[in-house]
């Protein structure tokens, strides 16, 4: 006998099947619960069976994650890193540093404090680089692990070119002005030195007016910044210079075309003021002036025997 089954029929055969999961009424377990749900029924009826030490290795995993946890929260994962990776070889032992002048060995290792354990694996590059350019001298950095035990660092430090004075205080100053670092010992004394409020700020002004005459820029001993609004150069034969507060660029050309030939820096002077746009005055040392006047009272005297006579 043939037996016709319906879509009711078919709908039951289905609830019955293996595998199915249904419940009263209407809810249905979401698609992602569905494969958990059928795994938790098959182990719960004992179809799956759990393999051996499967519990051993779950305890293992759970405290170890419990244990990273622990050592993230404590702040302690660089320190353990660390201690576990020197002993499995990668201890630093050669440190290669190039690049650096006025920066010593000894305050780039204890910059980055590095010792005796310090593990390749533990350091950090961008944080080593951060930390030396914090170090006075220092613009630029470049640091590069070398495994199994090597780190290079190459150091970009800054250059002096000048010396600032600033009440007592004696500092070295850089293209821009900036302060590098206090002046110790005779080192940098052959620096050019700046004088006055002001003067660190507007140094790099000054070296890119004077780069253009090399010759008078190394004559240059000290520069004194006047009122923080001009500039009096003080020369190696100590004459003094007299800049005006504006267009300086145009006062050292008209000086250059006016000492073409005449050599003027070499006269018995103390002062070139270059203030007015319009001239160049020369001040006369006094032995310098005291001949000048007795040349003059000579001439007059033979002038006004001429005219007697």
């Amino acid at each position: 006998m043939s037996s016709i089954t319906g879509n009711k029929g078919r709908a039951a055969s289905a609830a019955n099947a293996p595998g199915r999961e249904t419940f009263s009424g209407a809810f249905v377990l979401p698609r992602f619960l569905r494969r958990p749900a059928r795994y938790a029924k098959a182990l719960a009826t004992g179809r799956v069976s759990i393999r051996p030490h499967a519990g051993s290795v779950a305890a293992l995993a759970f405290f170890a994650a419990t244990g990273l946890y622990g050592m993230a929260l404590g702040g302690h994962t660089q320190t353990v890193t660390q201690a576990v990776t020197t002993s499995a070889g990668f201890a630093l032992e050669d440190v290669h540093v190039s690049g650096n002048v006025e920066t010593s060995d000894i305050d780039i290792l204890q910059q980055l404090g590095l010792d005796g354990l310090t593990s390749v694996v533990a350091i950090d590059a961008h944080a080593a680089r951060e930390k030396l350019i914090e170090l006075p001298w220092v613009i630029d950095a470049q640091v590069q692990k070398i495994y199994p035990r090597g780190l290079s660092v190459r150091l970009t430090e800054r250059e002096p070119v000048g010396i600032w004075q600033h009440g007592d205080m004696l500092s070295l100053i850089d293209a821009r002005g900036d302060v590098i670092a206090p002046l110790n010992g005779a080192r940098h004394a052959e620096l050019p030195l700046y004088v006055g409020l002001g003067a660190d700020r507007h140094a790099d002004e000054l070296e890119a007016r004077l780069l253009f005459y090399p010759e008078l820029r190394a004559r240059v001993k000290a520069a004194i910044r006047i009122a923080d609004r001009r500039w009096d150069l003080r020369l190696d034969n100590g004459v003094t210079l007299s800049l005006p507060a504006d267009d300086v660029g145009a006062a050292l050309k008209r000086f250059a075309e006016f000492d073409g030939g005449r050599d003027v820096l070499s006269r018995d002077i103390t002062a070139v003021d270059l203030r007015l746009e319009d001239r160049v005055t020369l001040r006369l040392s006094e032995a310098s002036y005291e001949r000048r006047k007795q040349a003059l009272e000579a001439r007059a005297k033979l002038i006004k025997a001429g005219k007697k006579s």
